[in-house]
């Protein structure tokens, strides 16, 4: 697919690994947080035990959901998971998952990620994200809101609040119809090829791959075959600004 790149009246974001980088994922950790909240655990279950039990689960989900694109909500799988091993947790549904979140893996905003939003806002250019992500958009939206609290995004889809998973089509044309504006307006930037690069230019928008230099814990490094199509690959979001100061001037 060949496409001219426009200079953008948006710019869309992934979430993990291109917004903010995640410290390596520590379920235990998360669970033992969860724990603390449980007003009854009928076979006195570790949290240890809690977790491979979760792990497990979700290994059995992961195959059906990669197959199908489709996404599972973090409250039901909480809710399956702590109901199936007879837990009771004095938390609501949106407590909950914020507490295993961010006890199993803190955020941290990427290199230069403000500076670039800051530009963007400067420059009148619009920006949203779309993240394939089990747990809530609420949940997303506050974690970007602590890290990145000067952001402008004007919506942030998480795939748990919408049944399907990048690189589905029709969640890149939700994000389009959410922005009134057409493909060709539009970029994309994610760390994913399949997902975000791939997924992206399937619905003709300009996709940015951002491969950044910091380790992805869930990711090798050197993994991803180089995307045989037109896309722009930069490892430093610098990288992006300089792109959107040529073009500005071309």
């Amino acid at each position: 697919m060949s496409m001219s790149i426009n200079f953008p009246k948006m710019i869309i974001f992934d979430y993990g690994h291109t917004l903010v980088h995640e410290d390596v994922w520590d379920g235990v950790a998360g669970t033992k947080a969860m724990l603390e909240y449980a007003v009854s655990n009928k076979n006195n279950l570790t949290a240890e035990q809690v977790n491979k039990f979760a792990d497990k689960l979700f290994a059995d989900i992961h195959i059906a959901r990669e197959k199908c694109r489709l996404e599972v909500h973090q409250h039901q799988f909480q809710k399956l998971l702590y109901e199936y091993l007879q837990i009771e947790i004095n938390l609501a549904p949106a407590a909950a998952e914020e507490i295993f979140w961010d006890n199993a893996s803190p955020a941290n905003a990427m290199p230069y990620i403000k500076e670039t939003l800051g530009f963007l806002h400067e420059n009148n250019i619009r920006t949203g994200v779309i993240s394939n992500i089990s747990f809530s958009g609420e949940a997303l939206r506050n974690r970007i809101n602590r890290v990145l609290p000067d952001n402008k995004f004007e919506f942030i889809i998480a795939t748990s609040e919408y049944i399907f998973r990048k690189p589905d089509k029709i969640i890149f044309e939700l994000a389009l119809r959410k922005a009134g504006l057409e493909a060709h307006e539009v970029w994309y930037c994610g760390d994913s090829v399949d997902f975000d690069v791939v997924g992206a230019l399937n619905s003709e928008i300009f996709s940015v791959w951002y491969e950044s230099e910091i380790d992805c814990w869930y990711k090798e490094r050197g993994s991803q075959i180089i995307p045989d199509c037109e896309h722009l690959h930069i490892k430093d979001w610098r990288e992006l600004i300089d792109k959107l100061k040529e073009l500005s001037l071309s």
